[in-house]
């Protein structure tokens, strides 16, 4: 089925879809697409031809760039909501264009439209043409396909066959299920989202590539009052994955999370302050992990110099236990891409091997700087953005020790497990994180609960100063999204239990 741009209606900047294109537009997307390779039925979908994106390169190319790339995006959105033990909200969006790269030298050209028309599209590859300029004309390969190596979150049933009745159901049952667990508990607000997009990319190098991208989000806000105080925490699991994520062993999984962590925080006190060891559970620490260090492993900062790790490439930088990983390639994984937004493919890649940096993480910009291949990083928010050195999936491998081990090491310190937000700067590396819970440790024990304490730090003497590392790795399949440069991409971090040696505890005087 050819997607025609007429099934559009452009109002205030909102795209609204032509009811009466539905039903076939629907029929496109869960049967006509369903591969992660399939070229013909990709064009078909937005109604273009090889030719068209020959065209179109060429135009990019002819005020003499180096490369150009077209990135071409149908996605839509479904949400519905539970409040008030009643499904009472639900909302969609579709989203719908292309954009234009071209780059000569140092100089990065993007325009985008979303009425993709030959004329529209031509229009936009010369508008970014003009920004990427020099005396040396390239002309575009011809196009062959590039075939996926592996498609790492294939579905069984795709979000355009389900609807919204069947869906409330478990957001129901999502809700009894939190009622249920503790006798507490005031309120609870539910929430399902799913996302499909498709995805066309080719190049001025003679590549093009499809690729079909799931996204469901499920998740709850745990409201509890005892004697007069009220606390609330929210749980959350989000994959790459079709309606067959749907299941009530899910549902229960998000239940017992969400009314444990929020029964958790009424016994919880706020400790004194002071520097001391923290040792961070498995998991949702991560976030840590990502944003203390791994922004600073992005290549443009690097190759720019603002990260302290500009020059500690293949040299020490931690203990010898520690291997931090960006990896694209887990099944299912939020953060996983079959291929990324410059048509690499997705891979793992080992950013710090037994304590020595050996990787940033590359877009092709940042690649070709090096010398070297990228290694898949190269990611956008929507076809209205540009690329850039984004993360994936990063984690620290499992160390050698058990938790308790650890843990009995410490007179006294923190045990840090659920943090919310921070705040990093790339440069000094300096960070401040809230922990929403974890327990104080006395004597190589943990004992009191404690809650709503800030850390600070700097990442790379954090990291540095981490001297034990648990062998209990876990992936934390959370709604984590990275912001960055103003853009947003899904992603996913993990890592084993470690104790950093010393850091910054912000608590009661």
């Amino acid at each position: 089925m050819i997607f025609n741009r007429r099934d559009f209606i452009k109002t205030g900047g909102i795209v609204m879809l032509n009811t009466l294109a539905v039903p076939s537009l629907l029929q496109s997307c869960s049967k006509g697409v369903s591969k992660a390779d399939d070229i013909s039925a990709a064009l078909n979908h937005f109604g273009v031809s090889q030719q068209d994106l020959n065209k179109v390169l060429a135009a990019a190319l002819e005020k003499g760039g180096d490369y150009a790339d077209l990135f071409f995006e149908h996605t839509f959105s479904n949400q519905i909501g539970l409040q008030d033990g009643a499904v009472n909200r639900a909302g969609s969006n579709i989203d719908f264009g292309v954009g234009v790269r071209v780059l000569a030298g140092d100089q990065t050209g993007y325009a985008y439209v979303e009425n993709i028309s030959l004329e529209e599209m031509i229009r936009a590859a010369r508008t970014a043409a003009r920004i990427a300029t020099s005396t040396t004309i390239t002309a575009p390969i011809d196009l062959t396909e590039k075939v996926i190596k592996k498609n790492y979150y294939t579905i069984e049933t795709p979000w355009v066959e389900v609807e919204v009745k069947t869906k409330m159901p478990y957001l129901q049952q999502l809700n009894d299920e939190v009622f249920a667990l503790d006798k507490r508990v005031q309120k609870v607000s539910a929430s399902l989202s799913d996302t499909t997009s498709h995805i066309l990319f080719c190049n001025s190098e003679g590549l093009i590539y499809y690729d079909y991208r799931p996204m469901v989000t499920l998740g709850a806000v745990c409201i509890m009052e005892e004697n007069g105080k009220t606390e609330n925490s929210y749980a959350a699991r989000a994959f790459r994955m079709g309606a067959e994520f749907l299941t009530p062993s899910i549902v229960k999984e998000i239940a017992n999370e969400a009314v444990t962590k929020t029964a958790l925080l009424f016994k919880a006190i706020k400790p004194k302050g002071g520097e001391m060891p923290v040792v961070m559970g498995a998991g949702g620490s991560g976030i840590l992990l990502h944003e203390a260090i791994g922004h600073a492993f992005e290549a443009d900062f690097n190759r720019k110099n603002t990260s302290i790790f500009s020059d500690q490439l293949n040299k020490k930088i931690c203990n010898e236990h520690i291997n931090v990983v960006d990896d694209g390639t887990i099944p299912f994984n939020r953060g996983s891409v079959n291929i990324d937004d410059e048509g690499v493919d997705g891979q793992k890649t080992y950013l710090v091997r037994e304590g020595v940096l050996t990787s940033y993480m590359h877009d092709r910009i940042s690649a070709k700087h090096y010398g070297i291949e990228s290694t898949g990083n190269g990611r956008r928010e929507s076809f209205r953005q540009m690329p850039l050195p984004r993360m994936r999936a990063t984690y620290m491998e499992a160390g050698n020790v058990s938790e308790q081990d650890i843990i009995s090491t410490v007179k006294k310190g923190i045990f840090a497990d659920v943090f919310s937000n921070g705040q990093v700067q790339i440069g000094a590396g300096d960070f401040t994180f809230f922990v929403k819970s974890g327990y104080l440790i006395e004597d190589g024990k943990l004992t009191q609960p404690i809650k709503d304490i800030n850390i600070i730090g700097n990442g790379p003497k954090a990291l540095a100063d981490i001297t034990m590392v648990g062998n209990n790795a876990k992936i934390d399949n959370g709604t984590w999204t990275c912001g960055k440069d103003g853009q947003s991409c899904p992603v996913t971090c993990g890592m084993p239990s470690a104790l950093v040696s010393k850091l910054t505890v912000g608590g009661d005087n």
